[in-house]
């Protein structure tokens, strides 16, 4: 591993943090050196401190600790990410003989010197009661493979030397603290710290000390591991793995379950493959080799203790795969479920089952897939689940993969500190669904996504205009995070090309759970006027590709086979219409009465299809509404109005003298969506009250 201390880059970073002590401005240096090497730390499992001297309020100098503070990821903190806390005091909690966890919390948060600050890390303890000024603590993956061994003492030590310690796992807080200084007292001239199936510390009297320790020990077991290598076997992939759209649903469906609490959930799914995943899923003994635990306790609330192994080989019909997940699946719940049994009654203890669910699957000839309550939950999954394979396949050059106990897992999997990295709270109405939503780049659906995106659903959205859905999603993306928007670009009057957009969204994120017509475009023209050709131009949008695109999701919402929403954007003009726009009214009509024609299909696989009348939407931040683009001028024109005169036209023809918002349209999908009424074929005006055109 490449040392990337350097002496300029130090300099610049105590300049730039000139108002901070000195030791925290190469603190945070350092901690983001170490923080951007993925194979030390990968989402959170590392953490990082320094000793030094300020003066309080009242101007009195006293020792403190600045240690990483929770949600502050290492690779690029910030002085607030490192808040201080009394050292001093911290020292005498040594003293105690016991200290539980959230006592152990409350006291950092009395010993703050700053009430505003993160938490601080939940190894705090550690860190404090190590002498030296610099700790940096590590999950790196070369170190774990070589603790994770049988015989893993004599490996770490053939492998770093013998000026290190070396403790047994001991679950993180006030007894791994106590271990970990007395160990160091017993050899305080040790230069690292081991911690089987957890990781390293790395000490020193200054940043650079530190840090050059820790990439020197990681250095020296990653050469160690390098030449117990063998070239790898070579192995080939059979023809017969299932098509990923085709499959990525049905796995949906086979995950989706109600939990505890009574929320419907389902998963995004992320796709990760490479040569050495597909090689490694494709091995003889891949199910032996790769189902065994985790490489540190921390992956487990990610991760799950194990993986799920499925292989199609042999299986030729949907039905066939699709029973094959149901089973697996079926057998992973029943495992989990008796490890959870076993260990509650032999701790004599008491706690709420998670949910059942595998989160990483291993699928041989596809890659590795995992689920998450969100893209950014289902890629980190991969992300560990990457480096957890390439680690094990390292190791078996090595010795016997040895997995941590059960007992050890269980606390870590359910120990209130872990948890709350993932947060709490009642999930969001659509979090974990995927929306699909048509017409894109125009104003109605920036308001439909945004509200989509505000509800917790993944957001793709497509049009055949790429330069104006690209803006849309511009605009949504520097409001929530980005990688819970996607663009298509598709013409929904083409049925290869709504295919091809379907297969993308299948292979980016797993399946469909709702879906927005809402593409249309507009003509004004008299009916003596009107050309065949544009006629038909109008119906093949405003018709046909809301035909297009609800043929093409049927089959999704069968494999998931857990239901899903068609929210289909019609118009005022479907109950009143206007004069010169004939094309535009009847197109809009017939969309109308398919979806009732799909509400009545589609009832027996739960799906529900309602619709949306919307009146006189001009704009929706920078992005202009197509349709009245289209409208406008020739409305103006008519009504001797301007574009403001005309806004306020219609906000005065309806019974609530409102302006109708691209938001209220959206407020109006996502109260469909989120299936709070067993409703389905109906049609919810949102127009501020056009009395034509009352539904009827």
């Amino acid at each position: 591993m490449k040392n990337r201390y350097d002496d300029i880059e130090a300099k610049a970073h105590i300049e730039k943090y000139a108002d901070y002590p000195e030791e925290l401005a190469l603190r945070v240096y350092t901690s983001r050196l170490i923080g951007q090497e993925e194979d030390l730390v990968l989402h959170g499992g590392g953490n990082t401190s320094a000793k030094g001297r300020i003066a309080n309020i009242l101007g009195e100098e006293m020792d403190v600790i600045f240690v990483k503070g929770s949600g502050w990821d290492l690779g690029d903190i910030e002085p607030a990410g490192l808040p201080a806390l009394d050292l001093t005091y911290l020292r005498k909690l040594r003293a105690l003989d016991n200290l539980s966890d959230e006592e152990m919390v409350n006291q950092f948060r009395i010993h703050l010197l700053d009430a505003s600050s993160p938490n601080p890390s939940i190894e705090t303890l550690v860190h404090t009661f190590l002498p030296p000024a610099f700790i940096d603590h590590t999950h790196a993956d070369a170190i774990v493979i070589l603790t994770n061994i049988n015989d893993c003492e004599t490996v770490l030590r053939e492998a770093l030397g013998d000026n290190i310690g070396i403790l047994p796992f001991i679950m993180p807080g006030f007894p791994l603290a106590k271990a970990v200084a007395d160990m160091y007292e017993a050899n305080p001239d040790m230069e690292c710290l081991i911690l089987r199936n957890h990781g390293i510390f790395t000490f020193g009297n200054d940043a650079r000390t530190a840090y050059d320790r820790m990439i020197h020990y990681v250095t020296l077991a990653e050469k160690y591991i390098a030449g117990k290598q063998t070239p790898p076997e070579a192995t080939a992939a059979t023809d017969t793995c299932p098509d990923e759209t085709v499959l990525f649903p049905l796995l949906r469906g086979a995950l989706a379950h109600t939990d505890q609490q009574g929320y419907n959930r389902v998963f995004h799914l992320h796709l990760r493959k490479n040569a050495q995943i597909l090689s490694a899923l494709s091995r003889p003994d891949a199910r032996e080799l790769l189902v065994s635990g985790v490489l540190t306790p921390d992956h487990v609330i990610r991760t799950k203790n194990y993986p799920l192994f499925l292989d199609f080989s042999g299986l030729s019909s949907e039905e066939e795969i699709a029973a094959l997940i149901h089973n697996e699946v079926a057998s992973y719940q029943e495992k989990y479920n008796r490890y959870f049994a076993e260990q509650i009654r032999s701790k004599k203890i008491k706690r709420t089952r998670l949910d059942s669910m595998p989160r990483v699957l291993f699928i041989k000839d596809i890659g590795i897939v995992t689920a998450g309550k969100t893209p950014k939950d289902a890629i980190i999954s991969a992300d560990i689940a990457a480096h957890t394979l390439g680690a094990k396949l390292q190791g078996i050059h090595i010795g016997q993969y040895r997995e941590l106990d059960a007992s050890f897992i269980f606390d870590m999997e359910y120990w209130s500190l872990e948890q709350a990295k993932l947060g709490k709270g009642s999930p969001r109405p659509l979090e974990g669904k995927i929306a699909l939503v048509t017409g894109g780049g125009g104003a109605i659906a920036c308001g439909i996504g945004r509200q989509l995106l505000a509800a917790g659903a993944r957001v793709f959205l497509t049009d055949i205009d790429a330069k104006r859905l690209h803006k849309v999603e511009e605009i949504l993306a520097a409001q929530f995070d980005s990688r819970m928007i996607s663009s298509l670009v598709m013409d929904v009057t083409d049925e290869d090309s709504v295919q091809q957009g379907m297969n993308t969204l299948v292979q980016q994120a797993g399946g469909l759970d709702i879906l927005v017509p809402n593409a249309g475009i507009a003509h004004v023209a008299r009916l003596e006027d009107l050309e065949d050709s544009t006629l038909q131009k109008v119906i093949d949008v405003n018709l046909i590709g809301v035909f297009q695109v609800i043929k093409a999701a049927i089959p999704l919402f069968k494999r998931q086979n857990f239901g899903g929403h068609i929210v289909i954007n019609s118009s005022k003009n479907v109950f009143s219409p206007g004069a010169s726009f004939g094309a535009y009214s009847a197109s809009k009509a017939g969309a109308h009465q398919l979806g009732k024609i799909a509400a009545l299909e589609l009832a027996e696989i739960d799906v529900r299809v309602n619709m949306i009348n919307a009146d006189a939407i001009f704009n929706d931040q920078e992005v202009n509404s197509g349709l009245w683009d289209v409208v406008g001028p020739d409305r103006m024109k008519s009504r001797n109005l301007d574009p403001e005169g005309l806004k306020e036209y219609y906000r005065q023809r309806n019974l609530l003298k409102t302006e109708v918002l691209a938001d209220h349209v959206g407020n109006a999908v996502v109260f469909f969506a989120s299936g709070l009424t067993p409703t389905t074929g109906a049609t919810l005006p949102v127009d501020g009250g056009v009395e034509g055109a009352f539904p009827r």
